[in-house]
């Protein structure tokens, strides 16, 4: 009987969700302390604009391995400058789209509030590696959770805050080289290219959640509570 119940509680601690982070587009930031994101080598973009009142939108992509994703939250690094230690965030607009980024299909959405998940570092140049004016925050936005089946997708935000520069969505920290894009006041999402070399650009972003439980393991579940029910059944009464 012990064997039996405990067959069927692995089962059950097996499909709990658990939030983990499911996939990591890049450090916001590096080094230190303080860390920093330094402008890369070529580059003069401190930043894109991801206002989502005007709107101005953000994006990047992303792949779901198998069996799946139950997304539970989102996290985005941004900075508004001048902002200092306070953090001045109040909302993120956020779409997950799967296939292109401007004519896919929008498998989530929403607006939702946001909470201060702590500073992470500031956005700077090579000659201006002390400076604090831009701090960058990690910006958890709570949502709805969905699932989202094996594939590639495209994650656009935009973000909402109290003051009068940006916000705005500083590149990963590492100066990776890659294809994020970007919508000015509702325009087509287009690649966001820094001028200095014109190259292009990556966002960090984190998806948080659990994995979608294999068959195997809901197969394991039913079977374990099947067999301790049974045994119940017959355990003689006193």
């Amino acid at each position: 009987m012990k064997k039996l119940l405990t067959l069927c509680l692995a089962a059950t601690v097996a499909t709990g969700a658990q939030a983990v982070v499911l996939y990591d587009n890049g450090a916001p930031a590096a080094g230190g302390p303080p860390a920093v994101s330094v402008i890369r080598l070529g580059g003069t973009l401190l930043g894109a604009g991801a206002q989502a009142s005007i709107p101005n939108i953000v994006a990047d992509n992303f792949t779901v391995g198998g069996p799946g994703w139950n997304v539970e939250s989102l996290n985005f690094y941004a900075y508004q400058t001048l902002a200092g230690g306070a953090f001045t965030f109040t909302g993120a607009t956020w779409s997950v789209i799967a296939g292109d980024v401007n004519t896919g299909t929008v498998v989530a959405s929403g607006t939702s509030a946001v909470t201060n998940a702590g500073l992470v570092g500031y956005r700077v140049t090579s000659s201006s590696l002390t400076n604090t004016d831009r701090a960058i925050f990690n910006v958890r936005a709570d949502v709805p959770d969905f699932a989202l089946a094996p594939g590639n997708y495209w994650l656009r935000w935009g973000l909402s805050g109290t003051l009068a520069s940006g916000p705005w969505q500083p590149p990963t920290a590492d100066g990776a080289v890659g294809n994020a894009v970007q919508s000015l006041a509702s325009g087509s999402f287009v690649p966001v290219v820094d001028a200095g070399d014109t190259l292009g650009v990556e966002f960090p972003f984190t998806i948080q959640g659990s994995l979608v439980p294999e068959p195997s393991t809901y197969a394991l579940l039913l079977a374990g509570t099947a067999a301790v029910l049974a045994m119940r059944r017959r355990r003689p009464r006193d």
